[in-house]
């Protein structure tokens, strides 16, 4: 793959042999995140689980203490008094059965994160071929099905970010923006690490994390040191 002048500039500053301790790997991504727009800080954790086996699978969410950086739009499923519970806690759309054709047929996708009410989930399940495949359905596990829709959506505003395997069982999430300092990505990187430690399947043979690499939307990856996380 071939990268432009300013990745490959930005690339000569990470040694590829070195794994980092996180707070030189935060400042090193932060220092080659030379984009013009406010670049993304990410982290990509390689497992030794096997996806295909349902006790090995690793979903969940976790709040990260300074959250994304990034404004989430919420949807809810709901009916009833659940319906102004959500709308008082501040999700940005509230509906039932109406919105279905307009996801459906219309390709509305104009929200980040999916919260439904145990009770809905009859009507959000025909939308499983929409929002399946874009990571959007509502789970248990990751606490967006729920009667309490205020703290789902407090939740999520503050920065709850959802983790999971890939199909590579590879694990994506953000841990904040290159605006953000040190410290606070620390502790974001700190907070997922913890949860994903926790989250390990008790079933699970062998070496758990492989490998993490942190890097910015636009900038090279840094090696971690998973060894003393």
């Amino acid at each position: 793959m071939k990268h432009g002048k300013k990745y490959n500039e930005a690339a000569k500053q990470v040694d590829r042999s070195v794994f980092y301790e996180p707070a030189e790997a935060v400042a090193l991504v932060k220092k080659t995140a030379t984009a013009k727009f406010d670049e993304t800080i990410e982290l990509h954790i390689r497992t030794g689980c096997d996806g295909r086996h349902a006790e090995e699978q690793i979903r969940g969410a976790v709040v990260l203490p300074n959250g994304t950086g990034k404004t989430v739009r919420v949807l809810v499923f709901a009916k009833g008094d659940k319906v102004n519970e959500a709308e008082a806690a501040g999700a940005d759309y509230v509906g039932g059965d109406e919105l279905i054709p307009k996801i459906q047929n219309e390709g509305w996708l104009d929200f980040d994160v999916v919260v439904a009410t145990p009770d809905m989930m009859g009507v959000v399940g025909r939308l499983g071929k929409v929002l399946g495949p874009k990571g959007l359905m509502p789970n248990p596990k990751a606490g967006t099905v729920t009667m309490d829709v205020t703290k789902a959506i407090n939740d999520i505003k503050a920065g709850k970010i959802e983790y999971r395997l890939d199909k590579a069982n590879i694990i994506h999430c953000p841990i904040g923006k290159a605006s953000f300092s040190e410290e606070q990505l620390v502790q974001n990187f700190d907070a997922l690490m913890n949860a994903i430690i926790k989250a390990k399947p008790s079933t699970l043979k062998g070496q758990y994390l492989k490998s993490v690499t942190m890097s910015s939307t636009m900038g090279p990856g840094v090696k971690v040191n998973a060894a003393k996380i």
